[in-house]
């Protein structure tokens, strides 16, 4: 008897730990915001700013080696974009968001983008804390401050996906497709803020390879 496993092929995401150089840049552009974005987000987030990558800088020294590690490990998502001329990708938005407690980003998607990435900058509250709260008592026990993401597996379960926010988070980012629904949950009991970083990569249909 010749018994085989199969597993479906699938995509993920990547995670990536940035450097001090990298952090010390990002820091840098949320110190010169370019205006008010909340109004594009999906959630109650009231204080988040567009910010600007000064000199392409962390396109060229992150954002691009993201784009090809993914091409290289899943897929070139941007090679499905309905178009008979190639197109190069641009960092198409760029924002930094200053969390509350209370405050939280629904079950969304960027499906206007092609990638989307968030980077934890400040965590100022510690999972294993927060679900000891009277407010994380049964299910909510697992979700209660962290970033979700979630999809359907191949019996259409849906498959949730936790980050666990604590201050060792600080600096990481995920790099994913832009249509993978993600959500941030809420944090209790803690008056500073957290600040996280996100973006989209989007085809530029004004350029030409």
């Amino acid at each position: 008897m010749n018994i085989q496993s199969i597993t479906p092929r699938n995509i993920g995401w990547l995670e990536i730990k940035l450097n001090d150089d990298e952090m010390r840049h990002l820091w840098d552009c949320c110190a010169d915001p370019k205006g008010d974005y909340k109004i594009s987000l999906a959630g109650n987030i009231d204080n988040s700013q567009k910010i600007i990558d000064k000199d392409n800088w962390f396109w060229d020294n992150v954002l691009i080696g993201c784009l090809n590690t993914y091409a290289k490990d899943f897929v070139n998502m941007g090679a499905k974009f309905p178009t008979s001329i190639p197109h190069p990708y641009h960092l198409s938005s760029f924002w930094v968001n200053y969390q509350k407690e209370n405050e939280f980003n629904p079950r969304h998607t960027h499906g206007n983008a092609i990638y989307s990435f968030v980077i934890w900058m400040k965590i100022p509250t510690k999972f294993e804390e927060q679900k000891k709260l009277h407010i994380a008592s049964g299910t909510y026990s697992n979700a209660i401050s962290n970033f979700t993401f979630d999809y359907l597996d191949i019996l259409g379960g849906s498959v949730c996906e936790h980050y666990r926010m604590s201050p060792e988070m600080e600096g990481t980012m995920l790099f994913f497709p832009a249509r993978l629904n993600h959500q941030v949950y809420p944090f209790y009991n803690c008056n500073d803020e957290r600040i996280s970083i996100s973006g989209n990569i989007s085809v530029d249909t004004t350029r030409k390879f």
